[in-house]
């Protein structure tokens, strides 16, 4: 990673007991499991390995004691950022998928016909989750000209962060494949505004899969 661009490195946190019961979790503060706290550990520890400058993280649990496990190893603080938490799903937190889908048809359809669609009414669109996400990442690139941080945060959220730096729209979005838990993506940053996917959803060899 040495030349002179920023690289953001997109870290989902680890598993929650939501990621197993395929619940929504949106910004319910839901904790990581015990696999989930290995998850970090585990994919801490190659991460650490990177010169890594900075780390931020989403305020939520799940992804700031994530953070945790490799800002022990690299003695550096974590910087919080309310923009970098998962979408909001609104009335839809706790809820599990199955019983969503089967009782909003309309949100169904939608997806198969790759609209973006509001996660329940009180909630966020996928389009509006970008805005909030490329802010903040193109705020935090611009405070590290050429340096490495790492940003803890969601599954979602990464997706459609990376999508808005690239200046995707949702439907190029939706070609991303799922983040995994404690999968992390690379994105690298030029002064001049330029962006660009390094890699998307690297593992740690040994990491526990999960969804």
């Amino acid at each position: 990673m040495a030349d002179a661009r920023t690289h953001i490195i997109l870290w989902r946190h680890g598993q929650t007991a939501y990621n197993v019961e395929h619940r929504f979790q949106g910004q319910l503060d839901v904790p990581l499991n015990e696999v989930g706290l290995k998850q970090a550990e585990i994919a801490a520890e190659p991460l650490s390995k990177l010169p890594i400058d900075a780390i931020y993280a989403s305020p939520l649990h799940r992804a700031h004691v994530t953070a945790e496990a490799l800002a022990r190893r690299v003695d550096l603080p974590i910087t919080s950022d309310v923009r970098l938490e998962e979408v909001n799903v609104g009335s839809w937190e706790g809820m599990l998928a199955d019983d969503i889908y089967r009782e909003n048809p309309d949100f169904v359809a939608g997806l198969a016909e790759g609209r973006d669609v509001r996660r329940s009414p009180t909630g966020e669109t996928c389009t509006e989750v970008a805005v909030r996400i490329s802010e903040a990442l193109r705020e935090i690139a611009a405070k590290h000209p050429g340096q490495t941080v790492v940003v803890a945060s969601h599954g979602l959220a990464i997706r459609m962060g990376t999508a808005g730096v690239l200046g995707w729209d949702y439907e190029s979005s939706t070609s991303l494949a799922g983040m995994s838990n404690c999968g992390w993506t690379v994105l690298g940053a030029r002064t001049e505004g330029y962006w660009k996917l390094v890699s998307w959803n690297q593992q740690a060899e040994g990491l526990l899969l999960s969804d």
